[in-house]
């Protein structure tokens, strides 16, 4: 994403924006909390505030450049909007997010959806895992 996304967004390019962008496109992790977008900028050596990142998180949100997930016992994560559709797996030990396409789940989501006179609009797949045992 570049400043004419953030125009086309509505938004004003400023500073923060940009710097916060920057960091999410460039992350090795694509499900980043406020705290480790923070986090990052701190080491780059920007000066925002942790409440500035909410703030920009949640315009960018609104904006529909990034989308927040609220998976079970951890912190709203935040990833770019690719519009891409993918599913979740997130590790109940250590809170990692495995991202995955399975188009015999989609073929089955729609066929039960179908079943009961409905049309899929959207959706969103979450499984708790553990590692297996060794």
């Amino acid at each position: 994403m570049e400043r004419q996304d953030l125009r086309k967004a509505g938004l004003k390019v400023t500073s923060p924006r940009l710097k916060i962008l920057e960091v999410l496109e460039n992350s090795a992790e694509r499900h980043l909390s406020a705290e480790a977008v923070y986090k990052a900028l701190l080491v780059s050596g920007e000066e925002f505030g942790l409440a500035t990142v909410y703030r920009v998180l949640a315009q960018f949100e609104l904006a529909g450049l990034v989308s927040r997930h609220n998976f079970e016992g951890s912190t709203s994560v935040f990833e770019l909007a690719d519009r891409t559709h993918h599913d979740h797996m997130v590790c109940l030990e250590t809170g990692k997010v495995i991202e995955f396409v399975e188009e015999q789940i989609e073929v089955l989501q729609a066929e039960i959806a179908e079943r009961h006179g409905y049309i899929i609009e959207d959706h969103s797949l979450v499984l708790y895992v553990r590692p297996k045992p060794s």
